[in-house]
């Protein structure tokens, strides 16, 4: 791989400004009429990840820059605030106890599935895969956010990251479209359920209302201001606070990690969620992507080759997360619909579950956006539940 010293771009803001506009690239393309179809098999985000890579395996991009030692603390927190104060946790709550339930179940199956993969596979592993596995926990209980979290604060190295992106996908997709097709079950499935369950999530869904409006120069100011202050005195207050476990588990960043998530959820409860009104989480995801493209960037793409193994111990896992969710089902006789989207909730996350949701009932779409966020706030707890189990059993 080349080194920081031989890359063609070595400045700092450099770096930044070419992996922004690859950002920025790809998001562009995904929005023309013509690559829809790819994006709907493969999410941007793949892209976002992955160019960098290429860009600093080619010689393009530096391996190591100090810009990524400043992206990884701040803009993680910064994405990670915003996040979840946007979330309306009172909305989520009205969802009901039988896709919450799900959603829980979905969670508990990927951390104690996690760990049991691990150890099966685990001789064919490098001796740091439990730290790529707490990586891929965090991806498919919150998503993307989660993902990173988790990896930053378990110490995940670049090369361990490039498997993890592949399971991701490969594993986390090829499950999607298994659920798709197990629609034409739905009927068979639910003649002993509770459906009234649906009917009740999608009224409550229904109460309300949506009270966006467009961007000012006042919101962008006060959610950036209030979003890196927040990042900068949550990242001091997590270096002043002892490492937890061996191997660490909880470190200064898992610190600062939950004291954002935690501090945005009690906001999210205040007059202070108004800012998503003006688009705040789509701040936060645009830093969020941000801070991936420098972490592809710091990758190599050999660790690639480490797949195989890794898909096999992917494919256990979900397998291990989909008999949690039928056993759970018919413990509270929920309906097909609640564990395809539980599922999706948790290794899909809101892009994913709403599109399975509304193959089931195509007017539930919305419910599973809802468990989708319900499984995002589930995601740093249960990612660092599952980190902890796999330094157990592979640190």
């Amino acid at each position: 791989m080349e080194t920081h010293a031989t890359a063609l771009i070595t400045d700092p803001m450099g770096v930044f400004a070419f992996l922004a506009g690859i950002v920025a690239l790809v998001f562009w393309l995904s929005g023309t009429r013509r690559l829809q179809p790819l994006f709907r098999v493969v999410p941007p985000v793949i892209f976002v990840y992955f160019l960098p890579m290429l860009a600093t395996t080619a010689g393009i991009t530096p391996s190591s820059s100090p810009l990524y030692s400043w992206t990884v603390p701040y803009l993680l927190l910064f994405a990670l605030l915003l996040l979840m104060v946007s979330v309306d946790v009172r909305s989520i709550l009205k969802l009901g106890p039988t896709a919450l339930f799900m959603v829980a179940a979905g969670t508990f199956g990927i951390v104690i599935g996690g760990p049991i993969s691990l150890m099966v596979f685990g001789d064919w592993l490098p001796a740091d895969a439990w730290t790529g596995f707490a990586a891929l926990a965090g991806s498919w209980i919150g998503g993307t956010a989660n993902m990173v979290a988790i990896a930053e604060s378990v110490g995940t190295s670049a090369d361990a990251m490039g498997p993890v992106i592949v399971v991701d996908t490969v594993v986390g997709y090829g499950w999607m479209g298994i659920l798709i097709a197990m629609v034409g079950l739905q009927e068979r499935f639910d003649r002993t359920a509770r459906t009234e369950a649906m009917g009740e999530a999608s009224r409550r869904l229904e109460e309300q209302g949506d009270d966006r409006r467009p961007l000012t120069l006042r919101d962008a100011l006060l959610m950036i201001g209030f979003g890196m202050a927040g990042a900068v005195v949550a990242e001091r207050i997590g270096d002043m606070l002892p490492a937890m476990g061996d191997p660490t588990i909880v470190s200064a960043t898992t610190w600062a990690v939950l004291i954002v998530v935690t501090g945005g959820l009690a906001l999210s409860f205040t007059p202070a969620r108004r800012i998503e009104a003006a688009g705040a989480s789509h701040l936060g995801y645009a830093a969020l992507y941000l801070l991936l493209a420098g972490i592809g960037a710091k990758a190599d793409l050999r660790a690639v080759l480490d797949a195989p193994m890794y898909l096999a111990a992917g494919a256990l896992w979900i397998a291990i997360h989909a008999a949690v969710l039928l056993a759970a089902a018919r413990l509270v006789r929920a309906p097909l619909f609640f564990v395809a989207t539980g599922s999706m909730a948790n290794i899909g996350g809101a892009v994913s579950a709403p599109i399975v949701a509304g193959v089931y009932h195509r007017a539930m779409a919305p419910v599973g956006l809802m468990m989708a966020v319900a499984g995002y706030i589930l995601g740093i707890y249960g990612g660092l539940a599952c980190a902890w189990l796999l330094g157990m059993v592979g640190g």
